[in-house]
């Protein structure tokens, strides 16, 4: 258990709280600003943030770290349109992302989900990290009302706006691996020697069955835990080279995925 709790720890003391930093430049084009910060892992979300007046703020945009140069300590973020909070009954402002506007990021970081294959797991793991857990129940429940029993990306994306989640920690083989759950990028790997001896599906909660929708993405119920979940973090995890090894150097059976990475030689 301590070992654990030491493991996970160094992967958490970075989101204590919300890294705040001024606009430096912003590339309308390409939807891109920069930012100037002493550290920052690629991956981690957040907003745009304008001032109205003292203490009157509005989120113009989400975004999310794609590069970080550690020389220039210039952090490159990508920016999409923000939803969480829409309204059609509201006014909208029309304000433009501008140099001295407030990149927010790592909101939500002290609230997390779990995903775990097995219910002495899940209470091991949520036991040893000092973390705000939410439980998987009203995850499934999401699942449930969206009708799907296969977890999609944006059913997590779902879950962040309902719960205010920022991170997701995924037990695969013996290791734990921390996400953003708005960007999916893999944010830190740790090892969790845990003995493994059942899988539930999707993933270990108290809910008995997850509704499913009569067709489309998410509607089959799952049948394998590590091979889907696997895939899923792949596909955000192109560039990954630990993420890489990890499955190059582990069950055969995966090694299918190791041709989806975008890993130059």
């Amino acid at each position: 258990m301590k070992y654990i709790v030491l493991l996970l720890l160094f992967a958490l003391h970075l989101f204590a709280g919300m890294i705040k930093a001024p606009i430096l430049s912003v590339d309308e084009k390409n939807m891109t600003a920069t930012i100037k910060l002493d550290y920052v892992d690629v991956g981690v979300s957040g907003f745009i943030v304008h001032s109205l007046a003292p203490n009157h703020t509005s989120i113009l945009k989400n975004t999310h770290v794609i590069d970080y140069d550690k020389k220039s300590h210039i952090a490159t973020l990508q920016m999409d349109d923000f939803t969480a909070l829409c309204n059609n009954s509201l006014p909208r402002g029309k304000w433009k992302v501008s140099i001295g506007d407030e990149a927010q990021l790592a909101f939500g970081y002290t609230r997390a989900l779990l995903i775990a294959p097995s219910e002495e797991i899940y209470h091991r793991i949520t036991k040893s990290v000092q973390i705000q857990w939410v439980d998987s129940d009203l995850f499934a429940t999401v699942l449930s009302y969206r009708g799907h029993p296969t977890p999609l990306k944006e059913d997590f994306e779902a879950m962040s706006k309902v719960s205010s989640v920022g991170l997701l920690f995924f037990y695969l083989d013996q290791k734990v691996y921390t996400v953003d759950i708005k960007s999916f990028v893999i944010v830190s790997i740790s090892d969790a020697p845990l003995e493994q001896n059942s899988v539930k599906l999707p993933f270990y909660s108290r809910i008995g069955k997850i509704e499913a929708n009569w067709w489309g993405k998410g509607s089959n119920e799952l049948t394998e835990y590590a091979p889907y979940y696997y895939e899923l973090l792949v596909r955000y995890n192109k560039k990954n080279k630990a993420f890489y090894e990890i499955i190059k150097n582990g069950d055969p059976k995966l090694h299918y995925l190791l041709k989806k990475f975008e890993i130059g030689e």
